[in-house]
C-alpha cells in the first residue's frame, strides 16, 4: 500500500492517526454510551482541514485527492465509527453533490462554508417507501412563482439534525418517472423544515441519525442542483 502513497498521503495518514489516537479514541466509548454527537471533535477536524480534504482550495478545501480523504476516514474509523461516518457523510454526501453538479454560484454559496468546516452537510434520499430504490421517492417539489414549494420527509438521515445545509431529492414531474426526480440544496433554517424522530441505534450511536420533514418549504429557483 505504501508504494501507492505520495508524501502528502503519508502526511495525512500521520496527522489523522495521531488525532484519532489522541483525541477521538479516548472519547469514543462515552460518545457511544451517551448517544452524544461528537461536536467538539468535529470542530477540531474542521480546524485540521478534514472536512474539505478532497475539494479545491478555491472552494475552501485542502486541495488533496480522494485517496487522502479515504485515508483520513480510515484512521478516524479505527478509533470511532460514529465520528468517521459523521465525517464521511459530510464530505461525500453533503459536499459531494454540490461539487460534482452544482453551479459556480452554488459552490461558492454552499460548498465553500462546508469545505471550510463552517457548516455541516447532509444528504436526504431515504424515505419510508424509498431507500436504495430512489424511484420510490414521494417527496415533492412544486414549481411556483420564484422557485419551488417542497413537501415530504426523509428518514435515517446522517447529520440531519446538525446540518446547516442539506441536499435532497424530490419528485418534480411525475409524468417523467425516474427522470422527474430532481436534487435540491437548502439551508435547514428555511421555514417549514424541521427535524423529526431521532433514531435509537444498536451501533454508531454517536452519529446523528434523524427524520427530516419538509412542510411547504419555499426554495429559490437557484437551489435546484
Amino acid at each position: 500500500m505504501d508504494l501507492l502513497l505520495k508524501e502528502e498521503h503519508r502526511q495525512v495518514r500521520e496527522m489523522a492517526r495521531k488525532f484519532a489516537d489522541d483525541v477521538v479514541a479516548p472519547r469514543a466509548r462515552a460518545l457511544d454510551e451517551k448517544e452524544e454527537f461528537p461536536a467538539e471533535i468535529v470542530k477540531q477536524m474542521a480546524e485540521l482541514g478534514f472536512l474539505g480534504l478532497p475539494f479545491p482550495e478555491k472552494y475552501g478545501g485542502a486541495g488533496l485527492d480522494t485517496l487522502a480523504y479515504v485515508i483520513a476516514v480510515e484512521e478516524i474509523a479505527r478509533a470511532c465509527g460514529s465520528t468517521a461516518i459523521t465525517l464521511a457523510a459530510h464530505v461525500s454526501l453533503g459536499c459531494g453533490p454540490v461539487y460534482m453538479i452544482g453551479t459556480e454560484e452554488q459552490k461558492e454559496r454552499f460548498l465553500t462554508p462546508m469545505a471550510k468546516g463552517e457548516a455541516i452537510g447532509a444528504f436526504g434520499l431515504t424515505e419510508p417507501n424509498a431507500g436504495s430504490d430512489a424511484a420510490g421517492t414521494q417527496s415533492r417539489a412544486e414549481k411556483v412563482d420564484g422557485g419551488w414549494r417542497v413537501n415530504g420527509s426523509k428518514i435515517y438521515i446522517t447529520n440531519g439534525g446538525v446540518a446547516k445545509y442539506i441536499t435532497f431529492t424530490a419528485r418534480t414531474d411525475s409524468s417523467k418517472g425516474t427522470k422527474g426526480i430532481s436534487a435540491f440544496i437548502m439551508d435547514t433554517a428555511t421555514s417549514g423544515f424541521r427535524v423529526g424522530k431521532r433514531e435509537k441505534k444498536m451501533g454508531l450511536r454517536g452519529s446523528d441519525t434523524v427524520e427530516v420533514v419538509f412542510e411547504d418549504c419555499m426554495l429559490p429557483a437557484g437551489n435546484l442542483l
